[in-house]
């Protein structure tokens, strides 16, 4: 899912998935080998990917920020990850996946979840980014799954990689930052063998961490970042918040679940919980040039400031707050 965008379009993170609307409350602390969900790619909503190559020096920091958001926010929202692995386990159940094929992988969030979910199977992460893909052959080494992951760098917009036929395939926030996802969901369409799978990740929106009042500059400093946040995406990812499933049925899809998830997650929350916050936000921070006034950046910057007593890190009032879609479509 990922294909990344150095112009900083959204980032999305994150898969989700859930069983109805169910709220993921609880402490989630992510336990285990949480993985890294979405693809990231810029700025925005989303976790997500982008196209584009990185060029410019800021490309390998940018990827480095990328890869510490999108393993937070499968670590965070983990609970709601293994929720969205369980529906496509149980809508696979009649023939377990052998080939994953995770377009956008970014950090390897969605290809490591989906391994342990199906231990016969092993997977292709594609993704634009060759500094994702390295950090995310890193995990699969330290999870023991090093031989069932095989990364290809390769970017959507400009062809289709040669792939062997898979079972299932996993995009979670990176159709969004397709150029042309019609022609992407064409390609995985051909690339699944009838009978196989396809689960689409987008998110509704961007997580809300902080509550209106901060005690330090003018209340609803998240709100306006948000704001001006949706009306640059509205000019640079004009695919955000498409219809999906007419998309899907369009490229000859069955669309066999439609679910959203609702994640509130509430205080006492554990430390990845500011550090994911932390990233968040510095990721809004970077496409905000202009789009709010220098009293709300001055704020925003003392917030991200690990070392200023009134950072982020220190808070012990942070919630996190977000929505995402999953549709899980079927080749016939």
């Amino acid at each position: 899912m990922e294909n990344h965008h150095h112009h900083h379009r959204g980032t999305g993170t994150g898969t989700g998935t859930g069983t109805g609307p169910g709220t993921a409350t609880g402490t989630a602390t992510g336990t285990g080998p949480g993985t890294a969900t979405g693809p990231a790619t810029g700025t925005g909503p989303g976790t997500a990917t982008g196209t584009g190559t990185g060029t410019g020096p800021a490309a390998g920091t940018d990827d480095s920020a990328m890869a510490e958001l999108l393993d937070l926010d499968a670590e965070v929202l983990h609970a709601y990850l293994s929720e969205v692995t369980a529906l496509i386990q149980q809508l696979a159940a009649e023939l377990p996946p052998r080939r994953i094929l995770d377009l956008g992988s970014g950090t390897g969030t969605g290809a490591l979840a989906l391994l342990q979910r199906f231990e016969g199977a092993d997977a292709v992460a594609l993704d634009i980014s060759a500094q994702l893909l390295h950090h995310l052959r890193d995990k699969a080494r330290d999870l023991g799954v090093a031989d069932r992951v095989r990364t290809v760098q390769a970017d959507l917009d400009a062809s289709w990689p040669v792939l062997d036929t898979v079972d299932l395939a996993w995009a979670s926030s990176s159709l969004h930052h397709m150029a042309d996802p019609d022609r992407v969901l064409t390609g995985v369409f051909a690339a699944l063998r009838p009978g196989g799978l396809l689960a689409v990740i987008e998110m509704d929106s961007f997580p809300r961490f902080l509550p209106d009042d901060l005690g330090l500059g003018r209340p609803g400093l998240e709100a306006r970042c948000h704001a001006a946040l949706a009306e640059r995406q509205a000019h640079e990812v004009p695919q955000l918040g498409s219809n999906w499933s007419s998309r899907l049925s369009q490229a000859g899809f069955t669309i066999e679940a439609e679910r959203p998830f609702v994640i509130d997650l509430k205080p006492p929350l554990p430390a990845s919980a500011g550090r994911y916050a932390q990233a968040s936000l510095r990721r809004i921070r970077s496409s905000l040039d202009g789009g709010i006034g220098a009293d709300d950046l001055a704020t925003l910057d003392t917030l991200l400031d690990s070392d200023e007593p009134d950072s982020i890190l220190q808070r012990g009032d942070l919630t996190v707050r977000t929505a995402r879609t999953a549709w899980v479509a079927r080749r016939p």
